[in-house]
């Protein structure tokens, strides 16, 4: 056994542990009731009230500061909630030990950081460390191969996660929670360092686990992948859900241009019918629009009005 099994099953499998049944389609994985969180003196969050069912995949939208991050962090219960309630698989998050909260809720945060260089394998298949001691350790190196395909990394299995660009980084984090396994997948901005292709691939992945019964939670800023993948939206503004529902419903030039503060337009797109958000922009491709410096005549003066 490697060094890296035994430090997973010594700090993993010091007692039996349940493993979870596979959740029914609809099944509500996790649940925020009435939840408020502060951060110093500022509640974040006021009264979320939001669920997330098996089989779905749920985006998490909204402006710079609007408590998507904070929200993900308390569903994952790495947040402590000031009142509310979240429940993770019917119970709330604090019936759940660590391991066993690990065996039904994966977490990709916004950043990965290792302080030691360990080979890209080694971080995928520490996703596997909640089942050391369970029926299910003996598909470790399976599960850590179809995550590291999944993500495609496999092509830089060995290299040290510590001399990979931030994209690459991104992608390895994401198949070290595809190698967990867990019914829920919490997601932090998981796009957010990606090119189109890898962007794309992601969201893929998310439609894939949740067609599989999964229930995926996604934090977004590109609405247009929120409208694209996305079973179901919901709109933060403010601590609070301005909206939610799915993206054709909820997805509105009012809606949108009042929570970004920025004027959009939502049209269909012509082939599939997904929402398309595009800010409205100065028609002209030189002076933008209200130009305080007012017209200019043909040798760059200005003129008067």
């Amino acid at each position: 056994m490697s060094a890296l099994r035994r430090g997973r099953a010594a700090l993993f499998g010091r007692r039996p542990r349940t493993v979870p049944a596979r959740p029914a389609p609809g099944e509500v994985l996790v649940r925020a009731e009435d939840l408020h969180v502060r951060l110093g003196e500022r509640e974040v969050l006021a009264g979320i009230g939001l669920s997330a069912y098996a089989g779905e995949v749920l985006a998490l939208v909204g402006p710079n500061g609007a408590g998507k991050s904070t929200l993900l962090g308390a569903l994952a219960a790495d947040l402590p909630a000031d009142s509310g309630t979240v429940y993770v698989d019917g119970r709330p998050v604090s019936g759940w030990t660590a391991p066993e909260l690990a065996l039904r809720r994966s977490v990709l945060p916004q950043s990965a950081a290792l302080s030691f260089p360990f080979p890209v394998a080694d971080v995928v298949r520490m996703g596997r460390a909640p089942w050391a001691g369970t029926a299910l350790a003996d598909a470790d190196e399976e599960s850590v191969a179809a995550a590291m395909a999944a993500a495609e990394v496999t092509g830089f299995a060995g290299r040290p996660f510590s001399a990979l660009s931030g994209g690459e980084r991104a992608r390895v984090a994401l198949a070290r929670v595809l190698a967990q396994r867990a019914p829920l997948m919490l997601l932090d901005e998981p796009t957010a360092a990606l090119d189109l292709r890898h962007q794309e691939l992601v969201l893929r992945v998310c439609r894939e686990r949740a067609a599989a019964g999964d229930a995926v939670v996604v934090v977004l800023h590109d609405l247009g992948l929120a409208a694209a993948y996305a079973d179901r939206v919901a709109v933060l503004h403010d601590g609070r859900i301005a909206a939610a529902g799915p993206p054709s419903e909820v997805f509105g030039d009012g809606l949108l241009s009042r929570v970004y503060r920025q004027p959009v337009e939502v049209f269909p797109h012509p082939r599939t019918g997904a929402p398309l958000v595009v800010p409205v922009r100065a028609e002209a491709k030189g002076e933008p629009a209200g130009n305080p410096c007012g017209p200019r005549n043909a040798d760059g003066d200005l003129t008067s009005a």
